[in-house]
């Protein structure tokens, strides 16, 4: 079954290229941008697609085309040069203000992403940022999670691409009640491809008056460096003609190749290469050998987005668990009006039941576009910052994809110190970026990375170029089972809790929670990180902060190791002698306002300790992050919106 540890860097070209549709359809799972009804299509970010009902379509192209592209004058397109056998329409075009990217790529409501020519800009803006060799006559992805407007924004993308000479798009659809898909994972390795489209706003909620996003990973997955989004931003300023190629609408939701001339759009089906690779990545008949047991019990919230469709092929068909283990299963447009983001604050339908009487062994979730995860025992939540130190931890001995072990670990600057143990304990070489996770792609492409994270619930490996709630799910199942491998039946199981805390024993505990302020002011928000970092410029080692003394504060910046690259303000840090830290960030994976994000983190070593509730454990810093930030007075919040 499988052949070797570093299979993806030994692969010949052909199966390489087998692989990268595997990943892709789990980053590209947003081919899934195309579903139709209650039904749906594929993830953004790191899963695959979603699953439909047979023989409906994704796409429906009447109301698409009256969504497409709009002169934004008076003025008639013009007919400019041709890629073969295709008429391109020269459509004018004037900037929209508020087009700069974030993290994550544009977000916004859907009402704003419908105005006249406003997601067609962008589209152009990026072929005319990006040198004509990496796309024209190349291949792209496209994918989504299923989201509402997807459908519409498919064919707006599709069209812009033919008119600026792209030769192929590949895009994920459904059949037989199975997703097809492009994921972000997928986008991200899909060898043959240039570079993929990500319909998407990740863990946001979905709806005609919620959110909507796109953004573009390059040719070796992983999404665009800021150099390009930079560009994309500067010329949204300055177009003036938006390129359209004179083709119909695109059925989506058969699979297949339709030619127009000398480009073509393929729709394939993604979920058999992703089950593939994963089985290459991780020893199924050992997970199977657990989910299969009488005594123990999972779940899995696929929340109604993307990994609804995968969970099924994957948890209950390959790896045994029960048909009644999915929960949510089924991907809708508005996410069953739910806030697809797999935490404790908007997981509830699986919090209540892993907390509840007789709750099961193992709980987990995934968000909107499948790229992040929350992992639950019984009764017992696993902090990201945990999750990634302990896979990296176990990942040598428990998934075969590491057996000959890691080859260096990273995690985003406001994530715990945890991971930042088992690399010292392991001597591997370690790696502290911004929030992000285009700062991975790099180290991973220069073989300095293996296992990385983000305290925002993301967690991922090099086996693609972005985060990957699936592999993560499967992770961890891979550590439980190895660590009840020799448990006869009948014999008490090791648990999740009890895998965690064998970590703190070994490593100590890092107390850590986030506090979410969504949708504050700008203003206010922004006036807060500049009061904040002129109280750094005039901090110094020894200052006094409460029982708290500085060892340092900044705010942080960042030097790619492997191209030079700088990103600067990356977030006001506060470090303490004892190891403690709050870190202020202003999010930018929002649509509206600003999220003000406070981070507070505390070692504690002390074994006898470990078992504190940790907001009670990390109560004396909350108390003194709201002091210092003057949040209150500056934004006006009381409470935050969210406590991880």
């Amino acid at each position: 079954m499988w052949q070797s540890l570093d299979f993806l860097e030994s692969l010949d070209k052909e199966k390489l290229a087998l692989r990268s549709r595997i990943f892709i359809s789990l980053h590209l799972t947003q081919f899934a941008p195309f579903l139709s009804n209650a039904i749906f299509s594929s993830s953004s970010s790191s899963l695959s697609l979603l699953s439909c009902s047979p023989r409906l379509p994704l796409i429906r192209t009447s109301h698409a085309h009256s969504l497409s592209i709009k002169a934004s004058s008076s003025s008639s397109s013009t007919a400019i040069a041709d890629p073969e056998g295709i008429k391109v329409n020269s459509v004018p075009t004037k900037p929209i203000e508020g087009q700069k990217t974030g993290t994550s790529g544009l977000r916004k409501k859907v009402k704003v992403f419908k105005q006249e020519n406003y997601l067609a800009n962008w589209i152009q803006a990026l072929f005319n940022s990006l040198p004509p060799e990496d796309y024209k006559n190349g291949h792209l992805v496209l994918g989504g999670d299923g989201r509402y407007f997807n459908k519409e924004a498919a064919q707006i993308i599709i069209k812009i691409a033919a008119g600026n000479g792209v030769g192929k798009i590949m895009v994920g659809s459904v059949q037989n009640g199975r997703p097809g898909l492009v994921g972000i994972p997928l986008i991200s390795v899909l060898a043959e491809a240039n570079g993929g489209f990500i319909m998407s706003a990740s863990h946001n909620p979905g709806g005609p008056e919620y959110d909507w996003g796109i953004k573009f990973n390059y040719s070796s997955g992983q999404p665009a460096p800021e150099s390009i989004t930079d560009k994309i931003y500067g010329n949204t300023l300055s177009i003036s003609e938006i390129k359209m190629a004179d083709i119909p609408d695109v059925d989506l939701s058969s699979l297949g190749v339709t030619n127009f001339g000398n480009f073509s759009v393929e729709v394939v089906d993604p979920v058999s290469d992703y089950l593939e690779l994963m089985e290459n990545v991780f020893d199924f008949p050992l997970i199977r050998s657990l989910l299969s047991r009488s005594d123990f019990r999972f779940v899995f919230d696929a929340m109604h987005a993307v990994t609804g469709a995968y969970a099924k092929p994957i948890f209950v068909e390959k790896l045994g668990a029960k048909p009644d283990s999915i929960l949510n299963g089924v991907p809708l447009e508005d996410f069953g009006h739910g806030h697809p983001d797999p935490n404790l604050t908007y997981a509830r339908d699986l919090v209540a039941i892993m907390y509840g009487e007789n709750g099961p062994d193992f709980g987990a979730a995934s968000d909107g576009d499948g790229d992040r995860n929350m992992i639950l025992g019984k009764g017992f939540f696993v902090t990201p910052s945990d999750s990634v130190a302990i896979i990296a931890a176990n990942a040598q001995e428990a998934i075969p994809y590491f057996k000959s072990g890691p080859k260096g670990l990273a995690r985003s600057m406001p994530t715990s110190g945890a991971l930042d143990r088992v690399a010292e304990k392991l001597k591997l070489p370690f790696f502290e970026v911004p929030t992000g996770w285009k700062f991975f792609g790099n180290l991973m492409d220069a073989r300095k990375l293996s296992v990385c994270g983000e305290e925002s619930f993301g967690t991922g490996s090099d086996h693609i170029r972005e985060k990957d709630g699936i592999w993560a799910v499967l992770a961890w199942l891979s550590i439980v089972a190895h660590r009840n491998k020799d448990k006869k039946p009948g014999e008490k199981l090791i648990s999740v809790s009890d895998v965690v805390k064998a970590h703190w024993a070994t490593y100590g505990r890092n107390f850590f929670s986030r506090y979410d302020y969504e949708e504050c002011e700008s203003e206010g928000a922004n006036k807060m990180i500049g009061y904040l970092r002129d109280l750094v410029s005039k901090s110094k080692a020894g200052d006094k902060y409460g029982n708290y003394v500085l060892q340092f504060a900044d705010d942080f910046a960042y030097t790619d190791p492997v191209d030079g690259s700088v990103a600067s303000k990356q977030g006001v840090r506060f470090v303490f002698t004892d190891g403690s830290r709050i870190i202020f960030r202003l999010s930018g994976t929002g649509s509206a306002g600003a999220t003000v994000r406070i981070y507070i983190e505390q070692f504690e070593p002390d074994v006898s300790k470990h078992e504190m509730d940790a907001q009670s454990a990390l109560k004396p810093l909350i108390d003194l992050a709201l002091s210092v930030s003057k949040l209150r007075d500056f934004t006006g919040r009381e409470k935050p919106t969210v406590i991880t």
